[in-house]
Formats: C-alpha cells, sequence, structure tokens
C-alpha cells in the first residue's frame, strides 16, 4: 500500500502546456503534457525503475532501496524480465547498456552481443548442403552475452552481489507469478511448439495461457541460483556450460565450452549527434543506433515543428529519413572487428545534408540506394525487452536486451530452463560483406539504448523492436525536441514503423488520423493500420534527471505491462 500511495502521489505532477517552439529554438527546453495524454510522469527524488513489466519494475526498486545503485537495480530487473517475459529476453540473449555517472558527467557504452562458435563459417554450412540459414536452427545460436553483461556492470559500477541483485528473479523463477495481460497474449509461440525443449518449459498451462495463470520456472531458478552463487563462471565456464555444448552439439551445433569461457564483452565509446541543440547518444556498431544519429540528421533539413506533430509532412519527412539512413546502415554496418566500419561519415552532418537533398517532399520513394561512402569499403526479428533505471544520485542505465526473434530458436537445455536465442539469423551467407558470417563474429544488431541531453537534462530512453528502433528513437526526440513534450507524452504517441528496407509500404497505428494517412497514400505510401498502442511500434521506457533541481523524472509505454515505479525512501 505504501509503495501504491507513492507512486499515486508522483504520478500527479504535471507542467504547464507552453507554446510550440520553432524548429530553431535555443530556449532552455520546457516539458508540457498534452491533451489526450493517458498517464502522468513519475517524479520523485530517490530513484526510479521503468520496465515493460511492473514484477520487474518493482524489483528493481527494492534494489534501490536495499542500497543498490541504478547499476543493481537494472541487473535485477533484467532479471526478472527474463522470467516474466521468456518470450522476448532471458539469460539466453544478448545485452546492451549506455551508463551515465551523475558525479563526473561521463556517458560508458557495453557491448555484449554473443559472437559465433568459431568453427561455424560459410565454408563450413556449404560443407553441410546449408544455403540458406534457418531462422530457428542451430546455427543461429550465438554464444549468450546477458550474463557476462550483468558481470561487466556489476564489476565496474555495481554495488551489490549477484545473491542480492538476483534475489527477486529466482524467487519468482522458483515460486511462480500470476501472467499479467500482455503476458498471456504473447506466451506461447506455436512455431516453435516443436523445438527441443521449448513445450514442456513454456507450455504448461494444459490450456491457452489466461491472465492471472501461475507460471513456475524451476529450472531457471535452479541456473540463476548457480550465477548468484558462482558468478559469470557459472555460465560460462562451468556445469551450465557443459550441459549447454552437450545439448547443442546433440543437436547439430559447432559450439565448444572454450567458445563460452573466451567470451568476454567489450566496453565501448557511445557514438552522438546534435538535433537543435540536444546531444543524441546511441551505441557504435555492431549496431544500428548510426542510423538514428544519421535519420535525425537528416531531419534536422526539415521545420518538423512548423509542419505539426504527425502532420504529413513531418511523416512524409520521418519515413524518407529512415529508408535513407537505413540502407546506409544495412551496407556498411557489421562487427568492427571484422569489417572497417565508416561510422564517423555515416553520422556525418555532411552526409545528413545530402541525403536529406534526396527527399522529394511531394512523393514517398519505393527504392533508395545506399550512399557510396569510400570503393575501399565497398569491397568488404524483432522481440526485445528495454528498461532504463535512474538513482538517487543521478546515474542513469539505458538497458536493452533480447532474444531477437521471440523465444529466440525456442531450444531449451535439459535442466536449465531458458531458450537461445536466434540473433545469428541475421548473418549473410555471401562472403565479403560487412555481415557475412564469420567464427567468433558479431552480427549486425538490432538492439540499441539511447540517451539525450542537454544543460542540466539528461534522459535515458529506448524503444524496442527490432528494426523499428532506430525510426522509434527518431520520432521520440523529435517529440521532445520539437514539440516540446513531456517524456511519459513524447513516448505514448502514435508511431510509424517500417521494418522492411525497400518499398514504400509502412505501418501506422491507427491513431494517427485518417485524413493523414490519405495525404501520405497520395504521395505513394502503402499504409498498413495497426492497432492503437501496439506490440510492433515498440515498448518503451524513459527515466530523466535533472542535475539542477535533483529531481527524477520516468515514464512507463501504455503497449506493455509495464510502469516506473519510485524508490521509497528508508523511514523509521
Amino acid at each position: 500500500m505504501k509503495r501504491a500511495l507513492l507512486t499515486l502521489a508522483a504520478a500527479v505532477f504535471a507542467i504547464p502546456v507552453f507554446a510550440q517552439q520553432p524548429a530553431t529554438a535555443t530556449a532552455k527546453p520546457q516539458f508540457s503534457s498534452v491533451p489526450g495524454q493517458g498517464r502522468s510522469m513519475v517524479v520523485s527524488k530517490f530513484g526510479i525503475v521503468s520496465t515493460p513489466q511492473f514484477l520487474a519494475s518493482q524489483a528493481g526498486a527494492h534494489i534501490l532501496e536495499q542500497g543498490g545503485n541504478a547499476i543493481d537495480a537494472a541487473i535485477a530487473a533484467n532479471a526478472v524480465m527474463g522470467v516474466v517475459q521468456p518470450y522476448v529476453n532471458g539469460i539466453g540473449g544478448d545485452l546492451f547498456i549506455l551508463y551515465y555517472e551523475a558525479k563526473t558527467g561521463k556517458l560508458y557504452g557495453l557491448n555484449s552481443s554473443g559472437w559465433t562458435p568459431k568453427a561455424l563459417t560459410i565454408d563450413y554450412l556449404k560443407s553441410h548442403g546449408v544455403t540458406e540459414i534457418n531462422p530457428i536452427g542451430v546455427e543461429t545460436i550465438d554464444v549468450p552475452g546477458a550474463v557476462a553483461g550483468w558481470d561487466a556492470m556489476r564489476t565496474r559500477f555495481g554495488t551489490l552481489p549477484f545473491s542480492k541483485t538476483l534475489a527477486p528473479a529466482i524467487y519468482y523463477a522458483q515460486n511462480g507469478f500470476p501472467l499479467a495481460e500482455r503476458n498471456a497474449r504473447y506466451w506461447i509461440a506455436a512455431k516453435l511448439l516443436n523445438q527441443p525443449g521449448y513445450k514442456e518449459t513454456y507450455d504448461t498451462f494444459g490450456h491457452k495461457p489466461q491472465p492471472g495463470d501461475l507460471f513456475r520456472n524451476p529450472a531457471l531458478a535452479h541456473t540463476l541460483s548457480a550465477i548468484a552463487t558462482q558468478g559469470r563462471d557459472a555460465f560460462y565456464n562451468g556445469d551450465v556450460t557443459k550441459t549447454m555444448v552437450k545439448f547443442l552439439d546433440e543437436h547439430g551445433g559447432t559450439h565448444t565450452l572454450e567458445d563460452f569461457r573466451d567470451f568476454q564483452p567489450e566496453w565501448v565509446e557511445p557514438v552522438s549527434t546534435t538535433y537543435h541543440g540536444w546531444t543524441v547518444y546511441e551505441l557504435p556498431p555492431n549496431g544500428q543506433g548510426v542510423a538514428a544519429l544519421s535519420m535525425l540528421n537528416i531531419l534536422e533539413h526539415f521545420p518538423l515543428a512548423q509542419y505539426g506533430h504527425n502532420s504529413p509532412d513531418e511523416l512524409h519527412a520521418m519515413i524518407e529519413a529512415k529508408k535513407l539512413a537505413y540502407a546506409d546502415m544495412y551496407k556498411y554496418v557489421g562487427d568492427p572487428r571484422f569489417t572497417a566500419i565508416p561510422v564517423k561519415e555515416l553520422i556525418s552532418k555532411d552526409l545528413g545534408d545530402k541525403r536529406a537533398k534526396l527527399i522529394d517532399m511531394k512523393k514517398a520513394s519505393c527504392q533508395v540506394a545506399p550512399s557510396e561512402i569510400t570503393s575501399q569499403l565497398n569491397k568488404h526479428g524483432n522481440s526485445t525487452i528495454y528498461l532504463s533505471t535512474v538513482d538517487k544520485d543521478g546515474n542513469i542505465v539505458s538497458l536493452i536486451q533480447s532474444n531477437y526473434s521471440g523465444y529466440g530458436t525456442g531450444f531449451v537445455a535439459p535442466g536449465l530452463g531458458f531458450s537461445f536465442q536466434n540473433r545469428g539469423a541475421g548473418f549473410q551467407l555471401t562472403p565479403g560483406l560487412p555481415n557475412s558470417l564469420a567464427g567468433h563474429k558479431r552480427p549486425l544488431h538490432t538492439i540499441i539504448p539511447a540517451f539525450m541531453e542537454k544543460g542540466d537534462v539528461h534522459i535515458g530512453f529506448g524503444i524496442m523492436g527490432g528494426w523499428n528502433q532506430g525510426q522509434a528513437h527518431a520520432q521520440f526526440v523529435a517529440n521532445v525536441v520539437d514539440y516540446g513534450m513531456n517524456i511519459q507524452a513524447a513516448l505514448e504517441q502514435p508511431r510509424f514503423t517500417k521494418d522492411t528496407f525497400d518499398g514504400c509500404d509502412v505501418q501506422m497505428e491507427e491513431t494517427i488520423p485518417a485524413d493523414v494517412r490519405t495525404a501520405l497514400e497520395q504521395r505513394g505510401h502503402k499504409i498498413r493500420v495497426i492497432e492503437p498502442l501496439s506490440f510492433s511500434v515498440g515498448q518503451g521506457a524513459v527515466v530523466m534527471h535533472d542535475s539542477t533541481r535533483q529531481v527524477n523524472f520516468a515514464a512507463g509505454d501504455p503497449r506493455s505491462d509495464g510502469a516506473a515505479i519510485p524508490q521509497e525512501p528508508a523511514t523509521p
């Protein structure tokens, strides 16, 4: 009851509406609510955790109350997410974070995307008659990076041991939890029912899952308990490792104990661009973050604020910018340890200017060509969770984690309780490309956390959903910067998504007005209308820290079962 009253008290905070600023405005940012906004921001002097599932948010807030920081809360929340939403994430997948350290103002990036088995190459697959990757085959299972990512986070910046941070997830796995509404809706993946270990792990209800049905996963509780007591070695150099390798070998995998033992995540320098006075950060390749920054560089040439939010001109410019930015990303991005990637050029203002000039405001382009950056370089799913945490000191974690496509492969090793990702399905079997398959290589990744700041305002944000993510990030940034929305309003707004690279097809939530959609169709866009608050446009979360007032803000996406939950203060 106490937490519920605190959440309610925080949620009543409101900021007055202000006049819309022009796109070139340089005034101090202001954050307004909008008509029809479904929720208020959560506001607190203490920490806040925002995730797509309320149990995970509550677990993270509980860790803050135990003296943990934003890193500890993020690990706890992510671990619970793997229990309560295994159809999008878990310890069989990969992880990326951006971490803002308030006392120094420095932003850190962590890439914990797993690599392929060393023996898995294009030649190996061809020698076994494989000319096309099976999207749920054993060849798509890279070494999962999530647990190594937790360990790297905890070792460098955390304050609590795994025995504390994993305790909520272990409890829910062992004792069970009742399914929430969207849990029940997405729980069973019919195409995976014949995958080894899937049905006996997840299809345990005896009927179509309903909200309130209790789900237990004692095998996952056992695996998490091993990690809690033995650390990362339990997963990468212990009995769990032996079970995984034996299971994968039995199903045709090339994985070895050494592939797991030798894997290490990588601390990386975030990349950034500016957008109307704000600095927006993403992680560098092998992810798609450069596409979000490139898209913003293109959009900076269009007066979105003058066009009006979700107007025909604004949406047309955004959709066309998406096509151009993603064409470049798809051509040039892969694992930078294998291929030289022109990151500086991809996120340059010069390229943004050149690409912006290609947009015809009267007509949609159904096929766009990637930029020719250098002749030398030419030689060379959509289910995820995103969560963000902020602690009382203003430290922020922007974290994203995924199996790639739903449960991933649906392969579940005996006694382990989690499904292996299928991230390797993103590789290409044509030699010589940035994203060509090779041993110990990381694929082009869709999952990206984000961060933006201006002056005393720092925002950790993200929106999941495969190739939706970069374009959703750009829409969120525009909502905040061009239209002055508060973070909750910016997250709730109707969105479009285009999950293809060619063509004029685009999906839009039906809450984008019909007359706007008609005007876009007259320009050549082929629109498929999707339900309001659709999973297809991604579920997001946001936290914000005002470093002058030392106040935290958070937003939760109504497209999810989630909530932003604040830390309770210590009281007698």
